[in-house]
């Protein structure tokens, strides 16, 4: 009985490492891509940042969750990783249109614009997630 539990140990350990080596590649990228630097921010006890990129990156992992749950295999779920990703950094540049001087607000502390990057992060990763049950 046991050995039958553990016998889907091997793919959820690779799943799970994919997982994480996409959301470090995710935060990697993402802060490279952002007008501000959230970690030196984070540093400041800047709460904005942190929601905008907590919220952003389970923006991410939601659809990831999904590209696990419906992938054909680990390249498969690797290749829906980089479409969520990319989604997400097309949604930061979407969001600034609309609200000025974004990356000053943010580095000033700003919780609004945080909010509104997070939440619409968030929206966009359920959206996609959503789109991945083919």
């Amino acid at each position: 009985m046991v050995m039958q539990s553990l016998a889907g140990l091997p793919a959820f350990l690779t799943y799970f490492c994919v997982s994480i080596v996409a959301s470090i590649a995710y935060l990697f990228i993402y802060t490279r891509v952002t007008a501000h630097d959230e970690f030196k921010l984070l540093e400041q006890n800047l709460p904005g940042p942190a929601i905008a990129l907590g919220l952003s990156l389970l923006g991410f992992a939601i659809p990831l969750a999904s590209a696990i749950a419906h992938s054909a295999s680990v390249l498969d779920c690797a290749i829906w990783a980089v479409i969520a990703l990319v989604i997400q950094i097309v949604v930061y540049f979407i969001v600034r249109i609309p609200v000025s001087n974004f990356a000053q607000r943010m580095e000033q502390g700003e919780i609004a614009p945080a909010i509104w990057l997070g939440l619409a992060s968030l929206s966009a990763g359920v959206l996609n997630a959503a789109c991945m049950t083919y």
